[in-house]
Parts: C-alpha cells; sequence; structure tokens
C-alpha cells in the first residue's frame, strides 16, 4: 500500500496488481497435512438489514471468521469462512479434494462443541484435539468465580487490600512450579486466614493444579510416549480431589466439562498437537487489520490474511 503512494497509483490498480500477486502465490487447493487447526477471529461488527418483506432483522455479515490452518507443518492459513457456526465449518471442508480430507488424521480446536459437531459430520475419520491452552484458562475461569463467589460470600463486597484474599489473588494466577516458598506459605497461610471459605479456594488452586499435572504428561514435554497407567493415575486424582470437594459447584462443572472432552485431550498427551499455530494466524490477521485501518470488503480480507500468514507468501514478499 505505501508503495501505492508513492507510486501515486490508484487503489483499483494497486488492489489489481494484488490480487495477481495473490493468485500466483497462494495454492488453488490446501497442502496436505495430517492435522488441522480450526479457530476464529473477531473481525469487526456484524451487520443487519430489515427484510422489507417480512419486516425482520437479517443478519447479512457476520462478526466472525473461522480460519482452518496448518497445525503441525507451518504452511499457514488454509482459508476463512464468515460465520461462527456448524454449517460454515463442515461446508468448507465438504468442499476440498477427497484426497486432501482423507489425509487428515486430526483436528485442533478449543472447547467449542459447534466445531466439533461440525467436523464429525465433514471428517468423521479424523481425531479430535483439544488445544491443551483452553483447558488450563477454563480451570482459572472457574477458580476467579469461585474466588469470587465466596469473597462476595464473605464480605459482601468485592475484595479490598487488606483482605486476605486480595493479597494472594495475583498467586492465584501462578502455576505452582512458578511459586517460591514464601510465595507458597503466604498463599497458604492467607487462605487459612480467612477460615472455610479460603480453604475451599485453596482446594480450587490444587484442583487447577492437579489438571495442570494431566496436561504435563504429553509426549511434547516428556518426549516419548506417555504412560497410560501414569494418565489414569493423574485423571483419577484429579476427579478423587473433586469428589472431596463436590460441594463446590465450580469444580463439578470442570470436571464434568473435562470428562466430555476427555477424548480429546487424551490425543492431546499422545500426540502433543495444539492448536498454537491458528492463535499465532490470528495475530497476524488482527495486526493485517490494524495496519489497514479495518477493511470493508470482506473477501478483500480473508485474501489479505492468506498472504500475511502463509509462508510462501512472505518470503516472496520479502526475499533475501
Amino acid at each position: 500500500m505505501q508503495a501505492g503512494r508513492d507510486l501515486s497509483l490508484s487503489w483499483p490498480i494497486v488492489q489489481q496488481c494484488f490480487e495477481d500477486y495473490a493468485a500466483a502465490v497462494l495454492p488453488e487447493t490446501p497442502p496436505a497435512t495430517e492435522a488441522v487447526g480450526i479457530d476464529e477471529t473477531r473481525r469487526g461488527k456484524p451487520v443487519w438489514k430489515q427484510n422489507p418483506a417480512t419486516g425482520k432483522w437479517e443478519l447479512i455479515a457476520d462478526a466472525w471468521h473461522i480460519g482452518f490452518v496448518d497445525a503441525i507443518g507451518g504452511q499457514g492459513l488454509f482459508g476463512q469462512v464468515e460465520g461462527r457456526n456448524a454449517t460454515s465449518v463442515a461446508d468448507w471442508l465438504s468442499a476440498q479434494p477427497a484426497s486432501w480430507r482423507a489425509q487428515v488424521r486430526y483436528v485442533a480446536i478449543d472447547l467449542c462443541a459447534t466445531f466439533r459437531a461440525a467436523v464429525h459430520r465433514a471428517l468423521p475419520h479424523a481425531t479430535m484435539v483439544v488445544d491443551c491452552f483452553h483447558i488450563v484458562q477454563l480451570a482459572q475461569r472457574h477458580l476467579a468465580d469461585l474466588r469470587r463467589r465466596l469473597t462476595w460470600k464473605q464480605h459482601g463486597r468485592r475484595a479490598r487490600k487488606g483482605d486476605s484474599i486480595y493479597t494472594v489473588r495475583k498467586l492465584l494466577r501462578r502455576n505452582k512450579e512458578d511459586l517460591t516458598e514464601d510465595q507458597r506459605t503466604l498463599l497458604k497461610a492467607e487462605l487459612e486466614y480467612m477460615g472455610t471459605y479460603g480453604r475451599q479456594i485453596h482446594a480450587a488452586w490444587q484442583a487447577k493444579e492437579l489438571l495442570r499435572d494431566i496436561l504435563h504428561l504429553t509426549i511434547s514435554r516428556t518426549h516419548h510416549a506417555p504412560d497410560r497407567s501414569a494418565i489414569s493415575a493423574a485423571r483419577h486424582r484429579f476427579l478423587a480431589h473433586v469428589a472431596d470437594h463436590a460441594h463446590m459447584p465450580e469444580l463439578l462443572t470442570l470436571a464434568e466439562t473435562v470428562e466430555q472432552w476427555w477424548d480429546g485431550i487424551e490425543t492431546y498427551l499422545t500426540t502433543g498437537i495444539t492448536n498454537a499455530a491458528s492463535e499465532g494466524n490470528n495475530r497476524l490477521i488482527k495486526l493485517e487489520a490494524r495496519n489497514a485501518f479495518g477493511f470493508r470488503n470482506r473477501e478483500n480480507q480473508r485474501l489479505r490474511s492468506r498472504c500475511a500468514t502463509t509462508r510462501r507468501s512472505r518470503r516472496e514478499a520479502h526475499p533475501h
């Protein structure tokens, strides 16, 4: 775009040059891969239009784009579709060549039932992989919900400076291996000082760490296939801890979600596949939108997003 300004070129000429460049560097069909990552990214506000015949408001432009990326090969963004629903995802996957679909063995997603349903419909032979980051994020969210609920129950307000829970609120978000001995002592002492509510919060923090212990058994950390008995033992410790504190609804909800998605979590442990490629591409997509001060044409945005996130196009745009 800056080159167009420097040369005083009109927008149609610049756009046509870009489209010619994109056609030359982007493949017509997605390159073969064994693992696909699926994730959504927000691209702006939804656009609604009133149907003159019915008087109802209809969605004509969704606020979300769904991206499909190479989860293990670094081949970038394969494509995007508009609309965060199962039909959009399944239609894109089904539209790809049969040979490409047959090679996809794994699909990495977050905890999204919509994506899971779409993949089961379009790629029934593929195995789901749950992204580990979202598992830990879920545990952190339930721990925060429990902390806020019990704080209100004890004080009738939010935590304030001087309250024990306020003192350790940031430590609760930390991982146990990142805490010093003094910080561990402070965390336990302050929560014990709170009484019953503090002990419940500490139990929830322990549940989060027991869940992380399961995720630490992944092949990507141990560099060898995880022992099934070790996985079963870690899973049992987590579930037994939750059962011992079944009076806390946040922990029960966390355990139920883990059980519902266990097959995908176990696949992550045995393969080490994550959806990090999708998260990285989403960052580049948002950066591209900021650099352009937003896009009005969604098709142009998807094309520029593919160029910004595909290694070949970046390499040819910036040759050594």
